[in-house]
């Protein structure tokens, strides 16, 4: 069935196409940037050509145990999903996988559960399926930040249905006591240092599920004081996450490199020493050589 915008979740089209085409895509949008650009349309189509090669590559499939994996469990799932530093995805291949990447993933959430017990997530169709719940996360309830957003890409968020973030959070958003979905894929580190400081707390990060850069891949590149001094709350959590990489496909190595999904259980948390929790400090990034973030108002 067709979704808000023309989204469609169907059976996917078979469609090929090379890395050198998606450069070539991406230098003859730089050139209609600057002509004004590809219309809405234009960029939805590309997002739902997208959408076909993610499934088509068999990605999408070999994606979905990692990102079901926090739904399986005893937490809360996830009833509004943010997403930040999306990128340019009306001319950047790279950035228009991750969009459809997000809708897929939506598409999951929004699955309806019959009667008999089915897990979160798990597809069920055909006449015996009964009393469907509510989605889990309809459109409407995912919002987007990103500077670089063209007033296109702006559009064709809101024909899909989704919002947009008024400001620039810097990462920092509370989750407010309902279970959020954070989409982060090669954000800075910041970001997420902030997000984690904005929900500091056993009750609020257990209601975390972050997809974006792993944390212990952050840990290994960084020096242990460096990680220490600019991204402390990174630090302090690493033995309270959960973390499942997402798999490696030669198709999408630039896209998807270096990606899992996170979450935080309630039982690890509460494990944690009470020191862990005392500092509340906000980040400041003050020695900080490399930000990777965009301040708000800059």
């Amino acid at each position: 069935a067709a979704a808000a915008g023309g989204w469609r979740a169907g059976r996917a089209r078979r469609r090929r196409r090379g890395r050198g085409e998606e450069e070539e895509e991406e230098e003859k949008d730089e050139e209609e940037e600057e002509e004004g650009g590809p219309g809405t349309e234009a960029v939805l189509r590309r997002l739902r050509e997208a959408r076909d090669d993610l499934l088509n590559s068999g990605f999408w499939a070999a994606s979905a145990g990692a990102v079901r994996a926090p739904l399986s469990g005893p937490a809360e799932p996830p009833a509004s999903c943010v997403c930040y530093g999306l990128g340019r995805f009306g001319r950047c291949p790279a950035a228009r996988y991750q969009l459809a990447f997000l809708l897929l993933l939506l598409d999951e959430l929004r699955v309806s559960i019959g009667a008999g017990g089915e897990r979160r997530g798990q597809h069920r169709a055909g006449p015996r399926s009964r009393r469907p719940i509510p989605p889990q996360v309809p459109p409407a309830r995912c919002a987007l930040f990103d500077p670089a957003f063209s007033a296109r890409e702006a559009a064709a968020l809101r024909a899909l249905g989704l919002c947009l973030l008024p400001e620039n959070e810097e990462g920092k958003h509370g989750v407010e006591g309902s279970a959020t979905l954070f989409y982060m894929v090669h954000c800075g580190k910041a970001l997420y240092n902030n997000l984690l400081w904005s929900n500091w707390s056993p009750a609020a990060l257990s209601k975390l599920v972050i997809i974006g850069n792993s944390f212990r891949g952050i840990e290994e590149r960084l020096l242990s004081r460096i990680l220490q001094r600019d991204y402390c709350y990174i630090a302090k959590v690493l033995k309270g996450v959960e973390e499942v990489a997402l798999p490696s496909h030669p198709r999408y190595l630039d896209t998807f490199n270096d990606t899992s999904v996170h979450w935080f259980p309630l039982d690890k948390l509460q494990e944690l020493s009470p020191e862990v929790w005392d500092c509340v400090e906000e980040p400041m990034y003050q020695d900080c050589e490399d930000l990777e973030i965009i301040r708000k108002g800059e």
